[in-house]
């Protein structure tokens, strides 16, 4: 039966390979779930483009089975050569920036509204 500390030892010895690998490549392998979270990019679009050849994958062994890593470097790349991805990113940072600008409208709404009830007699 495995304890708690031999999951942690097993965990730690993987982490230390995967800084390995970096070291040894100089560019980041990092796993899917790491590359989603850095580019944005779904799990399901990594595997689309390592499964066709769009960017390079490896299988290595991780505390809970095979785990498989992609190079940051080349999902970064392929990313910014996807039309639908830029456009995603291009409607978040609208809605972001639209989102500002009705935060301000509001902030000179309420000044004028503050400025409006000074004036008026109760």
């Amino acid at each position: 039966m495995e304890t708690p500390s031999d999951w942690e030892d097993r965990l730690a010895r993987w982490q230390n390979e995967l800084e390995l690998f970096e070291q040894l490549d100089e560019t980041p392998w990092v796993t899917l779930a790491k590359a989603e979270a850095e580019t944005g990019v779904s799990r399901s679009a990594l595997r689309s483009w390592y499964r066709n050849g769009e960017i390079q994958s490896r299988l290595v062994d991780g505390p809970n089975g095979p785990q498989r890593l992609v190079q940051l470097d080349a999902v970064i790349e392929r990313a910014a050569a996807s039309p639908r991805i830029q456009r995603r990113a291009e409607r978040e940072v609208s809605l972001e920036a639209q989102v500002t600008l009705l935060r301000h409208r509001v902030d000179q709404l309420e000044l004028r509204l503050a400025a409006l009830e000074r004036k008026s007699p109760a």
